[in-house]
This record gives structure tokens, sequence and C-alpha cells, in this order.
């Protein structure tokens, strides 16, 4: 009898007891994410989920934005990368970023803006699109404390001084700011840091006594 013609009963199916509860994840989790491409997606939400990586989900589902890179998209990638090495290699960037069904287009944008070869470190190329989501350098900082902080959402929202330092020193470079005036910031958010542990807040930015950031 043709494979076509066979007739199955109950008896012969036997499903899975996890199917129900992976299928009920997959579909939260592709409508929360939104992807644009659900067959690149979801094969990228399965091989992470078989390898047990960082499934490329969002937090919460977001307004459509026709403009490429979002908040949401952005914490995806820095979870996915959270806990590694900070040097990342441009191949592997550029697959989940076709994984979120994100413009090629765009990335290759973010690297000639930060001047990023085959190798890059992550915490420039999320300062670069912070900056682009942001559009000023004061605002891209504070997402990138957002971003980047371990303080449970809702909260201080801190990271350490270098690891700001650092980011912040690489921004305002690209975006031509006087190294005088990267110095003076710098000086003072240290001094504020010494206060609270090795840490930068946002709202030491937005204070009267911060130099202005750019």
């Amino acid at each position: 009898m043709p494979l076509e013609d066979t007739i199955y009963c109950a008896q012969q199916i036997n499903i899975p007891s996890e199917l129900p509860e992976l299928l009920k994840q997959y579909t939260k989790a592709a409508i929360r994410t939104q992807p644009k491409d659900i067959v690149q997606w979801s094969a990228a939400y399965f091989s992470a989920l078989s390898s047990g990586d960082t499934l490329p989900v969002k937090r919460r589902l977001e307004p459509f934005s026709s403009d490429g890179i979002t908040m949401g998209n952005l914490e995806v990638l820095v979870q996915q990368y959270k806990g590694q090495d900070q040097e990342i290699t441009k191949k592997d960037l550029e697959q989940k970023w076709v994984d979120l069904g994100l413009p090629k287009e765009q990335l290759a944008e973010f690297c000639i803006t930060g001047s990023f070869g085959d190798v890059l470190k992550f915490d420039n190329f999320t300062g670069v699109a912070c900056l682009h989501i942001g559009q000023q350098i004061s605002e891209a900082l504070k997402l990138i404390c957002q971003l980047l902080s371990n303080d449970p959402p809702g909260y201080a929202e801190r990271i350490e001084y270098q690891r700001f330092a650092d980011i912040y020193t690489f921004l305002a470079g690209l975006s031509g700011i006087p190294s005088a005036q990267t110095e003076m910031v710098l000086q003072y958010l240290n001094q504020e840091a010494e206060k609270q542990g090795g840490m930068v807040m946002p709202r030491n930015l937005a204070t009267s006594e911060c130099p202005s950031l750019g």
C-alpha cells in the first residue's frame, strides 16, 4: 500500500509528552519576537533550544519598526553574547543578525561607522547600535546602562565604571568629542563610581554636576 494511503490509528501515533508544552512556548516566543522571516528564526530558535544556548527571543512585544534594529532586538543579542569573550567574529554576528530578520545593509552600516573588521568588541558594537537608536550620545549611554546592567529590570541599571568608560571613550572618538571634554566626564564619573562600589548609574549622567557628555 502506498505511504499516502496508509491508515493510521491512535495506537500507531506516538506523541511525545513534551510536544504540547514545547509548541506552546515556541508560539509564545514567536508572537513576542515577531520575526520577519519565521522560517529562519524558527531554525535558530530550535537550534539554540537543542544546544542549550540563549534563545533568540524578545522579552516583550514591541511596536512594529521599519527602522531595523530595536531595543528588543539588541537585548536579544546582548543576552546571546552575555558571559562570552568580549571579542566576537563578524561572521557569527551576521548569522545572529539574519536570524532576527534584521537588514544586512544596516549591519554593514554599523560596521563602517565603528570601523569593525572580522573580529570586533561587542561592547563597542552595542554602543554604535545604541547611538543609532538614541540619536544622541547622552541617550545612547543611558541605553547602554540599561542593556549591560546585571540589575533586574526597573532597578538602578548599574554597570562597572571601566566598562562604561571604555564604551564612552570609543563613542566619543566616533562623535568627534574633544579628548579634554571626554576626560572631564570620566574624571567626574570615576569620583561618583568610587562612592557607589565602582559602578556608574544613569542618574549620574543626568545631574547638573556632570560635564556635558557630547
